[in-house]
């Protein structure tokens, strides 16, 4: 007899890791700011993972131009997840309206009606999961403390912190004044060391997009507001840095000292990506990092069901 015969539940059967074509692209409007996205569907998902991208990059990262097997749509869809990545307010098809979008609040608003409207009618799975990478971590933070954030599956969280790298740090005092030596230089420590990266992806340049002028702020203020920020959270909380990471500290005290910040979570996991740099989906450890956060994206799945079957009504 087989699993259908018997009436057990029985999952599509997915595709190669690096099968199927890109995300698609998405356009809703909400409050008058259109807001963009890329998707990939699974059939009958078990979840959808909600990914947000970090600074100056954009949607595509986290579906790497000519680079399947990195990609993390494709990844997430081949083991039956859809993928939303969301261009974050003040990139995509919002980037004309990043002067209307300094207040956080309004932002993760924005947030929060964009991804309603882009899933409307589409099957969640178990619910909805919430990735980001270095300054989209801003958003993922308040969206997740947010009063709707209870709802969410868990939290991933990548590329943050709370120290700056020392090393990283005194380059920065170099290059002060000398703004293309200080652009320059921040791009290698963000995208070094090139080892970690396929050669036509280091730099970013293919992903690469203008910062809104709000993330300047967040971004100065973030080591000191994330530890109020984190105690508000209540899902499993999920958090990885590569073991190259060089604008953040590293390390296995910076990992426990970030996950001592998530006070209200039932869960917390941290990860150190062997052969990772800061753009974890971008690098040639891409599809191993993928699969460690989809791997937690399946037990929060397993977490909200098993809770589900035990409620008395």
């Amino acid at each position: 007899m087989t699993p259908r015969e018997a009436g057990l539940a029985v999952d599509a059967p997915v595709e190669p890791l690096t099968g199927g074509g890109p995300g698609v692209p998405l356009t809703v409007e909400v409050g008058g700011i259109p807001m963009s996205a890329r998707l990939q569907e699974a059939q009958n998902p078990r979840a959808v993972v909600l990914a947000l991208h970090g600074g100056a990059t954009t949607s595509l990262y986290y579906d790497a131009p000519n680079r399947p097997r990195l990609s993390l749509l494709r990844a997430g869809a081949a083991l039956g997840f859809t993928v939303l990545a969301l261009d974050r307010p003040g990139y995509g098809a919002s980037a004309a309206h990043a002067a209307e979008l300094n207040s956080a609040a309004r932002r993760v608003d924005l947030a929060y009606a964009a991804v309603e409207r882009m899933l409307e009618g589409r099957p969640r799975g178990a619910g909805v999961f919430l990735m980001a990478h270095s300054s989209g971590c801003e958003l993922a933070v308040r969206m997740a403390g947010d009063e709707r954030g209870a709802d969410l599956l868990g939290l991933e969280l990548a590329g943050t912190g709370r120290h700056r790298h020392e090393r990283a740090m005194r380059l920065w005092e170099d290059w002060r004044g000398r703004e293309r030596e200080a652009r320059e230089g921040l791009r290698a420590i963000l995208w070094g060391p090139p080892h970690l990266y396929p050669d036509d992806l280091v730099g970013g340049y293919s992903v690469s997009a203008s910062a809104p002028p709000y993330e300047g702020v967040e971004a100065e203020s973030w080591p000191r507001g994330l530890p109020g920020l984190a105690a508000r959270i209540p899902v499993p909380v999920h958090y990885s840095l590569g073991d190259h990471e060089m604008w953040w500290r590293s390390g296995s005290q910076a990992l426990e000292d970030i996950a001592s910040l998530f006070t209200a979570s039932p869960l917390v996991s941290v990860h150190e990506q062997a052969g990772g740099g800061h753009n974890l989906s971008l690098g040639n450890s891409a599809l191993a990092y993928h699969l460690r956060v989809l791997s937690f994206v399946e037990e929060c799945v397993l977490a909200r069901r098993s809770a589900g079957a035990g409620r008395v009504n």
